[in-house]
């Protein structure tokens, strides 16, 4: 937020706005601290992208992951991954779709609170299915 240093000052002194613009403040908004944050990139390794042909209509890239062991931080990770490859690549695809391979209900990662949006999509912009 650099560039935009207004917003930067506005948010800093007064975090109330930003809850007041979503019109659903919590009860601790007053609580919140607002910082600038970078993030730095990690390497992630995707078990598989299926890209359509350059020809293709549809620019639809599907993403494929694979998980036979119980993995908590599963959904964080594989968004990361997919949400970091859609940015690089963003001219090239207009949707996507996820899929995640598991070979039994119980090495799905138990609290899915966070991704819920994700992982029940059916908008026509994403997808996963499990």
């Amino acid at each position: 937020m650099r560039r935009d240093t207004i917003f930067y000052k506005l948010f800093k002194q007064f975090p109330l706005l930003l809850f007041e613009l979503v019109d659903e403040p919590p009860a601790e908004a007053q609580n919140y601290q607002f910082e600038s944050v970078e993030v730095k990139e990690t390497a992630f390794r995707i078990d598989g992208v299926f890209l359509p042909p350059t020809n293709a209509v549809s620019k639809t890239v599907f993403f494929a992951e694979v998980q036979f062991q119980r993995d908590e931080d599963l959904y964080h990770r594989f968004f990361s991954e997919l949400f970091l490859f859609l940015y690089r690549h963003s001219i090239r695809y207009n949707n996507w779709s996820g899929v995640i391979i598991f070979p039994s209900h119980s090495l799905e990662p138990s609290n899915p609170t966070i991704h819920r949006v994700l992982l029940e999509s059916n908008a026509s912009a994403a997808g996963l299915f499990r």
